[in-house]
């Protein structure tokens, strides 16, 4: 018998050969997709001429926190953070929870005219109208210039409510059953059974939610005009995209009155252009291991039905 299990234990030179070549193979794919983030942060904090003569690399030299000191004194920062922390959180709310209970709603057979009802809204995921038409429908909600209308259009998600659903469609009927048969409501259900059991699903809905609220600046783009709503990722875009044009003025025209033209003349648009970058990138990466352990289990089960 011990024989058996030693001969069990013993691992196969081939199977020892394959093991070292995919541990190989991941890491070189893990250093691949991690470089890019070490590559930014390494460049924001080392000398900026070198990093605009593309000499920093791997490790970092004569290393200097100025640039994110002087990126963060940029005016409207501070409001434009809030406003994006403020969507991110409420905005992944709403979608979570509108998504968890429309998923819960097209499992409930009784629903009326259910199927018709779950293909109007996949079918939204496939055909829309349009930029024009989304604008007229904002302005004609009195959406635009508020708020709101970072939250109130990313609430109903088809895809995120695929998912739900599907997941909801994988756990016992049984569950919902002895709920009724207590004499439990249809929001009791959803309240206590459903939203308790969905955590994996809602969770990978929330990175997903959490992600594009953060990451968004079209919106702000297309509706807001008003300087007080910038979201934070639309204020860096602008000032990107502004950097090259203001450190090439301060350098023709040797003066730098301006405040944001001293901040290009004190750092070059690599350096901005990287320090803007992490700066976007970092919030998001510090919450997503939060909840990575929900979400491979989230998307595995609900994509299979059954």
């Amino acid at each position: 018998m011990k024989a058996d299990v030693k001969k069990r234990r013993k691992i196969k030179p081939g199977d020892m050969v394959f093991q070292i070549v995919n541990y190989l193979v991941f890491l070189i794919i893990t250093l691949i997709c991690v470089y890019p983030f070490y590559y930014m942060i390494v460049n924001t904090i080392s000398a900026n001429d070198l990093s605009s003569n593309g000499l920093i690399n791997f490790l970092p030299k004569s290393v200097h926190f100025d640039n994110y000191r002087q990126v963060l004194m940029l005016d409207g920062l501070s409001t434009a953070a809030l406003v994006s922390l403020g969507r991110t959180v409420l905005g992944t709310a709403c979608t979570v929870l509108a998504s968890a209970f429309l998923g819960f709603m097209f499992t409930q057979e009784r629903l009326w005219h259910r199927k018709f009802w779950y293909r109007f809204f996949v079918i939204t995921m496939y055909f829309n109208a349009g930029l024009i038409p989304m604008f007229i429908t904002m302005q004609t909600l009195h959406l635009t210039n508020t708020f709101w209308v970072y939250v109130i259009p990313a609430i109903v998600q088809p895809f995120n409510i695929i998912l739900v659903k599907t997941y909801i469609e994988s756990m016992p009927k049984s569950l919902q059953e002895a709920a009724e048969i207590d004499g439990a409501g249809i929001f009791t259900i959803f309240g206590k059974i459903i939203l308790p059991t969905a955590k994996p699903i809602l969770a990978t809905v929330a990175i997903f939610s959490a992600v594009g609220q953060w990451n968004s600046f079209q919106d702000t783009l297309l509706y807001i005009t008003d300087q007080k709503l910038y979201s934070l990722q639309y204020l860096l875009y602008t000032y990107i995209n502004q950097a090259s044009s203001l450190a090439a003025m301060v350098r023709n025209n040797g003066t730098g009155a301006i405040n944001a033209m001293t901040l290009a003349t004190q750092q070059t648009p690599t350096s901005i252009r990287m320090t803007v970058s992490v700066i976007v990138v970092l919030p998001i990466l510090f919450v997503y291991p939060v909840f990575q352990r929900f979400f491979v289990k989230g998307i595995m089960i609900g994509s299979v039905k059954g």
